[in-house]
């Protein structure tokens, strides 16, 4: 494989004259698009021994439009420099070395239609537009001179190899001329013969007339008399061929010394070999010439269906020819050929060059006249890259114009070994994949959703989908089949099923054995598996890893999802991106380290790529999804959209990426580094491939139509432009064309189709959006090539990821420029004469008696005739059989004659408009007849009814134009258009039915307006109108109009609903402020509430108060939302709290005195609340609000909001004496904090409330038996457990700061991770220095145990409740053998898995791991024995223990109490690590408890440690 660069250039541009050239020494120039190719042929290209002598070496680009001519400068010492002409209006000369423009001129007007550079004056350069328009431009003197010689569109000119001042100019009608330009472009000779377009002037290498031996009489059937004015014989016109080639199927050659043809050459029909064109398609002829030098008697010229012919000029009279490549099959172009161009190579080799529409550009020997080589081209933007996993070095390629190119780059004989696929596509290729493993099945996707597959090894048409997508095909993938095609048998279903992702977002799964059926969406796959009952995202990539276990989704929010078979479970969804996904890919499985096969690489519409390693997610398959927030790596670098990435298969962890920054980058994404950047495009790069064979070289595709063959070592720059590289990046792109319409045409059907392209492509400022801008279609007859590119077949949508959009800020900017050039344009180039003149023809064209008119045109012999018969007609009495059958033959006498006469004649000419499809004019002649009804009624059953005709319609009476009316509107329903249809029944008051019309088409806010301005204000369906878009626009998310809508149908309570649907703060609060206007207290108060959640979630503390204060109801809200903020700023102020708040209210600020004192001096002052009335009204308001209790997983924000209503409910209870309820909601305070695991937030709810402990409640409550004393207990309980907590943990800290420590995860469940800690802490067994004092900790810590501690010790007695201590381990024991059965039911599924799949060892196996875990309670601190349970011991244990729990008295089982094992735990290790701190009475306690209730598989082990 060549270690070299190539290019894969654009089509050259189609229905020019001259835009291709060639120099002596092997250079070669092509117009393709909007600038010049060069390609160096011969030797001095450098191509590598064995393969074609040339090589693409450059581009010229500067034109900003189409460029339409292209001349060398033939002249020795000056073969660097060549002219163009362009759509643009410029004409630049060009230095080819230095790739620079020299100078350049804008003296055309109109458009250029024509150049060349003169080969006998070394600075002249002519050319010529389409009004007629011809400049020469003298380069070294940078002077001009302007000539009109014909008011014509100028199809092409040559000037004279033999004469400095001769220049032939061809024109559109078919009309040739020969002028002097020293002469201000006198006119030497008009040639006339041909009658179309003349594409191409030939003038014979040899002057003078000897060199063809052609005889006056030969030409016989010639007129004698010379065309043109007669000349005086001057030197000048001394004898020279003139060749010219039109449309009209002929070749001409011109002798000039006579002024006149001398011979005519018709183009014969040759039968078409080989099949590679469509045959539906109809070409127009081009027919170009070349006349070798070396050989005046013989000429080149182009046939029909892209032969060329080699004429022998010296047997005239037999139309003698030779046909190119006439031996090998194949070798020909398959579409008309455009431009010749002779070559002479270094070595002297004479070469031909032809350009054509089959878009390849071929190079002829002409000794020979074969084939030597051809150079593939792209007519439109390379959407996609694929290489074939099998056929190595296949590349295909998924292109613009409605072709895949499979491109076989491992060629040896030849560089550009490409094939061109287009049966069954007719569309834009916007995606390919090729099978895995089968060899040449290519899959293809298009821009309007066809998605197919292709055997490239043969040549029947490819297989298409039945199922289509709705928009742009955006990505294939293979993969393994999925329910419900993998539900058949192994035989009945395909080893892999065909993915494809649509624009509008849906990826569905095609079987390949089975096109025809339908394919499946696997959104309905991925709804049951997961359960999903919410709308899910629009899906635009599809990427399966390779080993097609795991399926990637990427959406338009910017999500990816990760899936994973047989049934698609969601296992994980990266929240990364944020924009539309473009590209995912995964790494290869065969590199040096297997883990990189985790990683994949994807980008989006932001310019970032990222990278995730999934190895973690995949393999621990987790229950539920996982969202992953962080990437792998991140690459930063390109400065816009990402189209495209690709892993290297040759190194571990190098990625390509392709960009709309017009740029590739090679990244080594393990270190973020980049690597090298290419720069070669001019677009916006749409898709990038590594090759699969050499490690240095990449292929990429653009919107510039090329794709480039580069190497990574070549590349001078490492990473994207920034700042000014960018800037003059862009400016690189934006000189490319810029879709624009057609300059006015004679009108064909079709331009209306033509103006929708570029309607539907005006995002795209440099879209292939129409025939000219793309293929340099010079006429509207271009638009005849239907499988021609981006003709209209369909238009990408702007709105899904097409593959191609730019920013919105520059489709105005394009948008705007484009129109304002228009206008210009319009202006200068449509004369007012001009006008007219077009005008008139139009008329002529359309005469209303077209039939009569022309039979009035015949010979002078048939119009005498005619007044014969008329006399007759008129002059005999009664008229005889023959003078009838003479009038019935000639109608148009009617017009003469009686009127049964003209009534035959009008029907005639009638059914001669209908057949050339003019309805209209048919009509007219009713209407002169009187029929109006008649008309009325055709036209109806035809669906040619207009507005006109509908005017009329009174004529014929008030019911005929009721009638019309109606069917009127139904045919302007068939064509779409409903407003239109609705605005003509309301002229027959027909209101209803108007508004009917538009609902049922969803016009609905115009239905509105109809129903509003013409029926009663309380007509119900002006309610339903309203009612029915409301929910539209609900279902849309467009919720203000919705809200609007439901007002509007006087159903305030929905609008409140729906404006409060998006949930943030401002909705909410607008939502509650309506409710609250329209009298929905209730809702409003909920709202309000809802609002100051959201506000409370931003720690904005000002607004949620603001909110709170909308309601009178939510005068308890507020006082619980006060008590919170002083709680977060004193959690804040002790570096307890996560976040830091920017707004607090003024009143939060004070800090000093004891908390609830706080707590209640803000509510006197901010809230009014004083007597004990209103303390009791805000008790009853909060009392009607419960809260579910706290688990593990409760956000912290959440959690604090419920603790906090709990404590409101406290202090308010304290205030009216009820000292019960005060202690119950402080315990729930308290076991909030304890079941959510939060230790710092209940300690800190001590030392806020209970800073003196629990003794002042005991004394509110009294001495006597309260329904509370339980509570209480439970609260004082779980009070000394914190302490306990604190001061173990304080012997463990060198220095102790009170409450500071917070638990990982703590609460009742949690005791097994308590216990090992403690076990880790101090593990009496092993360590024998235990009791030695910890060097670490100071002396003074172990007096001050003596003193504060001893008292706290004591107390701990209240936590050996042997009741609770009986009770938790019952409870313990249901959750341990509830466990077990879950365990065993888990390992009997897996069992039956396996039997499914193998034979009986394993099941025994299974079985064993089942029973191994599930040891005997009863065990208690002896040795384990691993015997199994049955199933009626578990359940036997079970009841006995939830019999033990109902025994319990209910005050015991309402309120939690803490651990009480737990706490016997913590005291012996105190002892341990303390000796004589705790009483010998005390440790003997805690052990006993331990041995009595210790026997649960949680505490065995602890129990075993302490009780031995």
């Amino acid at each position: 494989m060549g270690q070299e660069p190539r290019t894969l250039p654009p089509s050259p541009n189609w229905y020019c004259a001259r835009c291709s050239d060639a120099v002596p020494g092997g250079l070669f120039g092509f117009a393709a698009r909007t600038s010049v190719f060069l390609v160096r042929v011969g030797p001095g290209a450098g191509a590598i021994p064995g393969t074609p002598p040339f090589r693409v070496i450059g581009e010229l680009v500067g034109h900003t439009e189409r460029v339409s001519g292209f001349t060398f400068s033939h002249h020795p010492g000056q073969y660097n420099l060549c002219a163009t002409s362009s759509d643009d209006g410029t004409v630049k000369i060009w230095d080819v070395e230095t790739k620079a423009v020299v100078t350049e001129h804008a003296l055309h007007q109109h458009t250029i239609s024509a150049l060349h550079w003169s080969p006998q004056v070394k600075d002249l350069i002519v050319s010529g537009d389409e009004k007629g328009v011809v400049f020469c431009y003298w380069l070294n003197r940078n002077d001009s001179q302007h000539l009109f010689i014909e008011p014509r569109t100028i199809f092409c000119l040559t000037c004279s190899p033999h004469h400095e001042d001769l220049v032939a100019i061809g024109y559109k009608d078919g009309i040739v001329v020969i002028i002097d330009i020293s002469k201000k472009g006198e006119v030497i000779h008009r040639l006339r013969g041909h009658d179309d377009e003349i594409h191409s002037i030939a003038w014979c290498p040899l002057p003078g007339e000897d060199c063809l031996s052609i005889s006056q009489e030969e030409n016989s059937e010639e007129p004698a008399i010379p065309n043109g004015k007669v000349t005086a014989q001057t030197p000048v016109t001394k004898g020279c061929y003139l060749a010219t080639g039109s449309k009209d199927q002929t070749i001409r050659i011109w002798s000039c010394s006579r002024g006149r043809g001398v011979m005519v050459l018709k183009l014969p029909f040759l039968k078409r070999r080989g099949g590679g064109v469509d045959p539906t398609i109809k070409e127009r002829l081009w027919l170009t010439l070349h006349w070798p030098k070396d050989q005046p008697t013989q000429l080149v010229s182009s046939c029909f269906g892209g032969e060329l012919l080699l004429w022998d000029l010296t047997q005239s009279w037999r139309r003698k020819y030779t046909l190119f490549s006439a031996s090998s099959e194949g070798q020909n172009h398959s579409r008309i050929v455009f431009n010749l161009c002779p070559l002479q190579t270094e070595d002297d080799k004479q070469l031909l060059l032809s350009t054509s529409m089959d878009r390849d550009v071929k190079c002829w020997d002409m000794a020979t006249l074969e084939c030597c080589w051809s150079l593939p081209s792209l007519g439109g933007f390379a959407y996609s890259l694929a290489f074939s996993p099998v056929d190595m070095g296949c590349l295909a390629i998924g292109v613009g114009d409605g072709m895949i190119r499979v491109w076989n780059t491992l060629s040896i004989k030849n560089n550009y070994d490409v094939k061109n696929f287009w049966q069954g596509v007719k569309s834009k290729v916007t995606a390919l994949c090729w099978h895995p493993t089968k060899e040449g099945c290519l899959a293809f996707g298009t821009d309007d959703g066809k998605v197919g597959l292709y055997d490239t090894y043969s040549n029947k048409p490819p297989q298409i989908s039945s199922t289509y997508h709705k928009k742009t095909v955006y990505t294939l993938a293979w993969g393994p089949p999925l329910p419900p095609i993998s539900l058949g048998g192994e035989g009945d279903r395909p080893s892999l099923t065909l993915y494809s992702c649509g624009g509008e977002g849906i990826v569905l799964q095609h079987n390949p054995w089975k096109l025809g059926g339908e394919a499946y969406d696997i959104n309905k796959l991925i709804r049951d598996t997961n359960s999903i009952k919410y709308k899910l995202p629009v899906h635009t990539e599809v990427s399966w890893k390779a080993d097609g276990k795991i399926m990637a989704l990427g959406n338009e929010d910017g999500s990816i999802e990760i899936f994973q078979v047989p049934n698609l479970k969601l296992i994980c969804t990266i929240q990364q991106h944020h924009k539309l996904v473009n590209t995912i890919s995964w790494h290869h499985e065969h590199g040096s380290q297997p883990e990189l096969s985790y990683l994949m690489a994807s980008g989006s519409n932001n310019a970032v790529i990222y990278v995730h390693n999934l190895k973690t997610v995949i393999e621990s398959n987790p229950e539920s999804p996982v969202t992953i927030t962080e990437p792998y790596r991140t690459l930063s670098g390109h400065t816009a959209k990402i189209t495209s990435v690709a892993w290297s298969p040759h190194h571990d962890g190098r990625l390509v990426s392709a960009s709309y920054d017009g740029t590739a980058q090679v990244w080594d994404t393990l270190r973020e580094e980049p690597l090298c950047n290419f720069r070669g495009h001019r677009g916006r790069l749409l898709c990038v491939a590594w090759s699969p064979l050499d490690p240095d070289c990449i292929y990429s595709g653009a919107d510039d139509f090329c794709v480039y063959k580069w190497l990574t070592p070549m590349q001078e720059h490492s990473r994207p432009p920034q700042g000014k590289k960018s800037i003059e990046l862009e400016k690189k792109r934006l000189s490319q064309p810029k879709p624009k319409p057609k300059k006015k045409k004679k009108p064909t059907s079709r331009a209306p189709v033509k103006q929708d392209v570029y309607d539907g492509n005006e995002d795209e400022s440099i879209r292939e959006s129409s025939g000219p801008v793309e293929n340099g279609l010079s006429d509207q007859e271009g638009e005849e090539e239907a499988r021609e590119p981006e003709l209209p077949s369909s238009i990408i949508s702007v709105a899904s990821r097409e593959p191609v959009t730019c920013t919105p800020v520059s489709i105005g900017f394009e948008k705007s420029k484009i129109t304002v050039n228009n206008k210009v344009t319009i202006l200068k180039k449509e004369p007012p004469k001009e006008k007219s003149e077009s005008i008139t023809k139009k008329r002529k064209a359309r005469s209303m008696l077209p039939l009569t008119t022309s039979l009035d045109h015949r010979s002078k012999e048939e119009l005498h005739q005619d007044c014969l018969v008329l006399a007759t007609a008129k002059h005999s009495k009664e008229l005889n059989e023959d003078v009838s059958a003479d009038l019935e033959e000639r109608f148009h006498l009617g017009l003469f004659t009686d009127r049964t006469a003209l009534y035959r004649m009008i029907e005639v000419e009638g059914k001669g408009h209908l057949e050339n499809g003019h309805p209209e004019l048919f009509h007219q002649l009713m209407l002169w007849k009187g029929d109006l009804k008649g008309v009325l009624q055709t036209a109806a059953e035809r669906g040619e009814l207009t507005d006109s005709l509908v005017a009329m319609a009174p004529v014929a009476g008030y019911h005929v134009w009721l009638w019309a009316v109606e069917a009127f509107a139904k045919q302007l329903c068939f064509q779409d258009q409903y407003v239109k249809a609705a605005s003509h029944l309301l002229s027959i008051h027909k209101v209803y039915e108007a508004v009917e019309l538009l609902k049922s088409n969803h016009f609905y806010r115009e239905a509105i307006a109809v129903a509003k301005a013409r029926l009663r204000p309380e007509d119900p369906i002006l309610k339903d109108l309203y009612l029915t878009w409301g929910a539209i626009l609900e279902k849309d998310g467009h919720y203000a109009v919705a809200a609007k809508c439901y007002l509007g149908a006087a159903s305030a309570y929905d609008a409140a609903k729906v404006l409060s649907k998006k949930g943030d703060a401002a909705s909410l609060k607008t939502a509650a402020e309506l409710a609250s206007i329209v009298g929905e207290n209730e809702l409003s108060s909920t709202l309000a509430l809802r609002c100051a959640q959201e506000l409370l979630l931003a720690r904005n503390w000002v607004g949620a108060q603001e909110a709170l204060k909308l309601h009178e109801s939510l005068k308890g809200q507020r006082l619980v939302f006060c008590l919170l903020e002083l709680l977060s700023k004193r959690l804040e102020e002790r570096q307890l709290s996560e976040g830091k708040s920017s707004s607090y209210n003024v009143w939060a600020a004070g800090t000093e005195g004891p908390f609830v004192e706080r707590v209640t001096a803000v509510w006197k002052s901010t809230f009014s609340l004083e007597t004990p009335e209103q303390y009791q009204a805000a008790l009853q308001q909060l009392q009607t609000i419960k809260y579910p209790s706290a688990t593990n997983n409760t956000p912290s924000k959440q959690l604090l909001l419920h603790i906090c209503h709990d404590l409101t409910l406290a202090v308010l209870s304290q205030h009216v004496a009820s000292w019960d309820a005060a202690v119950e909601a402080l315990l729930r305070a308290v076991i909030r904090s304890y079941d959510s695991g939060n230790f710092t937030i209940m300690q800190e709810v001590h030392s806020a409330f209970l800073p003196e402990g629990c003794d002042h409640l005991r004394d509110k409550l009294g001495e006597h038996q309260s329904p509370t004393t339980p509570a209480f207990k439970s609260l004082e309980a779980f009070f000394i457990y914190g302490r306990l907590y604190e001061f173990w943990w304080s012997l463990s800290k060198p220095c102790p700061k009170s409450s500071v420590w917070a638990r990982a995860a703590h609460g009742r469940t949690t005791s097994v991770e308590q216990s090992q800690q403690i076990d880790s802490a101090s593990p009496e067994e092993t360590d024998p220095n235990i009791s030695q004092p910890k060097p670490s900790r100071p002396p003074e810590l172990d007096l001050s145990l003596t003193e504060e501690s001893e008292q706290m010790l004591i107390t701990c007695k209240e936590l050996f409740s042997e009741k609770h201590a009986s009770l938790q381990n019952s409870q313990r024991t249901v959750v341990e053998v509830q466990e077990t059965l879950a365990e065993m039911i888990r390992q009997h599924q897996k069992s039956q898995v396996c039997k499914s799949t193998t034979n009986g060892p394993d099941k025994n196996e299974s079985e064993q791991v089942a029973e191994q875990p599930l040891s005997s309670p009863q065990n208690q601190c002896k040795e384990e024995k691993n015997q199994p349970l049955s199933l009626p011991e578990l359940t036997k244990s079970l009841t006995e223990a939830n019999e033990r729990i109902a025994k319990f008295p209910e005050s015991v089982k309402i309120w939690p109490f803490p651990d009480v094992l737990e706490c016997c735990l913590i005291l012996l290790h105190i002892g341990a690590q303390c000796p004589g701190s705790v009483t010998q009475d005390m440790q003997q306690q805690a052990q006993e408890l331990l041995q009595k209730y210790g026997n649960t598989k949680v505490y065995r082990r602890y129990c075993q440690t302490f009780c031995t």
